[in-house]
């Protein structure tokens, strides 16, 4: 095992367990994924706090896969600006589970959402066969104001939290993502070019019903909210070209290749295999492993590279094995690079559109990857019976980045 890192199987994803020993059955595996729609920050859901966002997806996970809300183990959610309080136990009971059912809360800032499943996996891995619900959520429009209480007793607000000392250097996110582009060599051309991608994919699929099966409606200010508002049919390469640099004088980072702030929730259900195959399930994301490494804090936009590919190298696979690749786009260069570091074609990523054309909703955006690949995944096995392997990563505020590897199977 790589220092630092947490995998959850030695095994090639080309191997397997044997059939029936324990370590096939302590297998964990995501039956069932779900989200909200995802709205831009201060829009549509603006009325809505984390817990109304969530508790309809953990509702509508615990119904989709016939699971009895007393049998789950815990809610283990991701959240980043929140008010606190637990919004995971908070959200439990506004779904109408029992009060049986614990809540936990997971913060790591932007890689919350993917590090609640992990965590989750992590736990089904240690045995038990128990059922998790877990994910992200995040309300951007209704986060509280933030202070800090001077000596004096008065307030100081600030608008973000400090993810590292100062000796180490913490950037604004859009500063840290112009220093990717500039250490790696990122042009203004291929992150635009990038952005319009990934909008131009968004939009088709929602218009070919993509995204229907895997989205929560929302009802909301007496009107019900059932797509996603962000990506822009509108955009042409014209368009970007006049987006001015939006953080550093003269940079490349324009308000056309960053994504916006989005208010969301997304969620899975995790179990044992054995479990999973107890409740009916045909089929899901196996867990093959997960790993977070840390990075240069002024760096930040490629710690999901350096998380994945120590856990593509643990697991024995090579990118070009992979099927299906989750990013969260929060900025074009840091996905590019990413890309270009794991030696991956950044057309490969993606295929229905990221973050640049969704938004990004903090704790919420990790879990929307695995929701994304396991939509995906159903997709290619019903068009053709693959049964590949998936990858989730995404870049953390501080120098961090998560990655997970998953490999769709028929249970």
């Amino acid at each position: 095992m790589t220092p630092g890192s947490s995998h959850l199987s030695s095994a090639s994803p080309a191997a397997s367990a044997r059939p029936g020993s324990d370590a096939a059955s302590r297998q964990p595996v995501i039956i069932a994924a779900l989200r909200t729609p995802i709205c831009r920050a201060n829009g549509q859901l603006k009325s809505l706090r984390a817990h109304d966002l969530l508790a309809p997806v953990l509702a509508a996970l615990l119904d989709s896969a016939g699971i009895d809300a007393a049998g789950v183990s815990d809610v283990v959610i991701g959240n980043a600006v929140g008010g606190g309080g637990n919004v995971a136990r908070f959200a439990a009971l506004q779904a109408g589970m029992p009060a049986s059912v614990p809540g936990l809360t997971v913060d790591r800032q932007c890689g919350s959402g993917l590090d609640a499943i992990s965590l989750a996996a992590r736990l089904v891995a240690a045995g038990g066969d128990p059922v998790f619900l877990a994910g992200g959520v995040e309300s951007i429009s209704t986060a509280p104001a933030r202070a800090n209480r001077s000596d004096d007793g008065g307030l100081e607000f600030y608008t973000r939290a400090r993810f590292v000392p100062p000796s180490f250097g913490d950037p604004d996110m859009g500063v840290a993502a112009e220093n990717v582009a500039s250490e790696f060599g990122v042009t203004r051309q291929r992150q635009d070019e990038y952005a319009l991608r990934s909008h131009g994919r968004a939009v088709a699929a929602a218009a070919a019903g993509v995204f229907a099966g895997e989205t929560v409606p929302l009802e909301t200010s007496g009107k019900t909210v059932a797509s996603d508002d962000g990506p822009r049919a509108s955009l042409t390469p014209a368009l970007m070209a006049r987006f001015p640099a939006a953080f550093v004088a003269g940079g490349t980072v324009t308000a056309g290749n960053s994504c916006f702030d989005a208010d969301a929730a997304s969620a899975v259900v995790i179990t044992s295999l054995k479990r999973a195959r107890e409740l009916g399930a045909a089929d899901g994301l196996l867990v093959l492993g997960c790993d977070t490494a840390g990075v240069d804090p002024t760096l930040l936009g490629i710690g999901a590279a350096v998380a994945a590919n120590r856990l593509l190298a643990a697991h024995g696979v090579d990118a070009a094995q992979l099927d299906l690749v989750e990013f969260n786009e929060a900025f074009a260069s840091q996905t590019i690079a990413c890309m270009d570091a794991l030696g991956i074609d950044p057309a490969r990523a993606n295929a229905d559109g990221g973050a640049l054309a969704f938004g990004h909703g903090y704790g919420a955006s990790g879990a929307v990857l695995v929701t994304r690949l396991l939509a995906q995944a159903r997709a290619a096995h019903s068009a053709t019976g693959a049964e590949g392997l998936a990858l989730a990563m995404i870049s953390i505020a501080g120098g961090m980045g998560t990655a997970a590897l998953l490999r769709y199977s028929r249970l």
